[in-house]
């Protein structure tokens, strides 16, 4: 093998080396995403029972029973069948984001101030059209 090849395979070596370097990175950055599963933790504290959303827009309120906390996640969106993706999961705010196949999508943030008052931001397709609000969701009674 002469000079210039095992400089050549060297320098080969050298960006395979850099490049799995690389993908180590994004996979350790994956892992935790993937590792938590539908984790979610923080909806399991709140309240259960009937909850009101109001609207900061002026919207109706609408009532919708809370067993688990999931259901303040897909409001625009209320059809089983869709993939969700955990894109925090914290102590007192998780931010989820879910498709709809055939009706769209939406990512909402749900931040807890108390086991009976949340913080709703949400938006993406619906029916072909886009959406967005931002929403205060409290428990008023039961189910």
């Amino acid at each position: 093998m002469t000079a210039a090849m095992k400089q050549n395979s060297n320098r080969h070596l050298q960006a395979i080396g850099y490049g799995g370097l690389f993908l180590a990175g994004l996979v350790s950055l994956a892992v935790p995403a993937l590792a938590q599963g539908n984790g979610l933790a923080m909806l399991g504290t709140l309240a259960k029972g009937e909850w009101t959303v109001k609207h900061r827009d002026g919207s109706p309120e609408r009532k919708i029973c809370v067993r688990a906390g999931h259901e303040l996640i897909q409001l625009k969106h209320q059809e089983a069948g869709c993939s969700r993706f955990v894109v925090e999961d914290g102590a007192a705010k998780v931010t989820v984001q879910y498709t709809c196949p055939g009706n769209g999508y939406g990512r909402t943030s749900v931040r807890r101030e108390t086991a009976g008052l949340v913080q709703l931001e949400s938006q993406g397709i619906h029916a072909g059209l886009p959406f967005q609000f931002v929403a205060e969701a409290r428990r008023t009674g039961n189910c």
